[in-house]
C-alpha cells in the first residue's frame, strides 16, 4: 500500500479526530515531509482535508471524492466488496461490470463511478449521472441459489439501499415495485439487475446489480420533466451524506440480504415499505395495458393486482413494465 492509501486508511479509522503530522509519520513509518507530500497529492485528486496547527490533519466533511480505500475501511462484509473499482467516468457501471464478468470477474466485485455518460435504467430508459450528485455502483454477484430465487435479488437490493439511506439520515425511504426508491412521492433511486443464465446447468451464471443513487442536491443536473418527478436525499432531507459512507453501508445490506435470500424473509420489510399497494393501477404487460387494484406482493416479488372481474394476477417485473398509481 503506498503512502496516499495509507493515509488515507489512517483518516477513514480516526473519523472525525484530528491526527498529527508526527503521528501519522510514525503510524506509517515514513517522514513527516513524506505525509505533507501526501496531503497535497490527495489534495490535487480533489480530496478536502482539514489542516490545523498543533492539531493535524483530518478528511474533511466537504470531501466528496470517490474512495476504493475509504470504502473498504466501513466494509463488515463475508462476499460483496471483495473487489472494489472506483472510476472517474465510464458509460455505465453495468457494462463496466459485466465487461468484467467475461474476464472471470471476482465474486462480489463493485464498480463504483463519479459520473456515467449513459446509465441505464430498466426498458431501456436512461439514468442521468452528473458528477459530484449520485452514488453510481454495480455488484458483481456468482449466484449460489437457484434459478427460481432469481427473481428476488431487484427487491432483496431495493430493501437493502433504503435501510442503508435511513441508517444514515432521517428519511421515509418507500419503494415503488419493483426497482425504485422513493422520498416524500419522489425518485432518489434506480435498480436495475442484469443476468446471464448457464443453459447446460439450468442455473443463474452471472448477475450485476446496478444502483443508481441522487445524493447530492441536483441543482440544475435534470431537465424540467425529470426534476419534476426525481429528487436527490440532500434535497429532500437538507443532509449532504459522505457518498463513501452511503456505498459502504449499501454493500454491506446488500451482502446480509443476499446470505439469505431464500428464505424470503426481507420480504416483510419491502411488503411495508411498497407504494402501490392498496392502490388503482395501470400496468403495462405486453402491449396489453391492464387496470386493477394492487393487493400486495407474493412470496416470489411479484405484484398481486386484482382485475374488475376479481381474478387476482401476479405480474413479474419481466413482464410489466410501466405500473403507475390511477390518479
Amino acid at each position: 500500500m503506498n503512502v496516499k492509501d495509507s493515509l488515507l486508511k489512517a483518516f477513514a479509522q480516526a473519523g472525525r479526530n484530528y491526527i498529527s503530522g508526527s503521528a501519522l509519520a510514525e503510524q506509517l513509518g515514513v517522514s513527516r515531509n513524506a505525509v505533507w507530500k501526501a496531503v497535497k497529492a490527495l489534495e490535487s485528486e480533489g480530496y478536502i482535508i482539514d489542516s490545523v496547527t498543533a492539531k493535524g490533519y483530518r478528511l474533511s466533511e466537504q470531501s466528496n471524492h470517490l474512495s476504493a480505500q475509504l470504502i473498504s475501511e466501513k466494509l463488515d462484509t463475508s462476499l460483496l466488496g471483495s473487489r472494489i473499482i472506483v472510476l472517474d467516468e465510464v458509460d455505465s457501471t453495468n457494462n463496466y461490470a459485466k465487461a468484467l464478468t467475461a474476464s472471470d470477474a471476482v465474486n462480489g466485485a463493485v464498480v463504483i463511478a463519479d459520473r456515467q455518460t449513459a446509465g441505464k435504467g430498466r426498458m431501456g430508459r436512461s439514468f442521468i449521472s452528473p458528477s459530484g450528485k449520485g452514488l453510481y455502483m454495480s455488484v458483481v454477484l456468482h449466484p449460489e441459489f437457484s434459478m427460481n430465487t432469481a427473481p428476488l435479488i431487484t427487491s432483496a437490493a431495493a430493501v437493502a439501499t433504503a435501510e442503508a439511506i435511513e441508517s444514515l439520515c432521517k428519511a421515509d425511504v418507500k419503494i415503488k415495485w419493483v426497482n425504485d426508491l422513493y422520498i416524500n412521492g419522489r425518485k432518489i433511486v434506480g435498480i436495475l439487475t442484469e443476468a446471464s443464465v448457464d443453459m447446460e446447468m439450468r442455473s443463474l451464471d452471472i448477475a450485476v446489480i446496478g444502483i443508481g443513487i441522487n445524493v447530492r442536491r441536483v441543482g440544475d443536473s435534470f431537465d424540467e420533466e425529470l426534476a419534476a418527478r426525481a429528487t436527490s436525499i440532500e434535497d429532500e432531507t437538507g443532509i449532504a451524506l459522505d457518498r463513501n459512507e452511503l456505498c459502504a453501508a449499501v454493500i454491506n445490506y446488500l451482502d446480509a440480504y443476499l446470505g439469505k435470500i431464500e428464505n424470503r424473509e426481507y420480504l416483510r420489510e419491502y411488503r411495508r415499505r411498497e407504494m402501490l399497494t392498496g392502490n388503482m393501477i395501470t400496468a403495462n404487460v405486453g402491449n396489453e395495458t391492464l387496470t386493477g387494484k394492487a393487493v400486495g406482493i407474493d412470496r416470489n416479488a411479484n405484484l398481486m393486482v386484482e382485475m374488475e372481474n376479481g381474478i387476482v394476477r401476479s405480474l413479474s417485473s419481466g413482464e410489466a413494465n410501466l405500473c403507475r398509481i390511477v390518479k
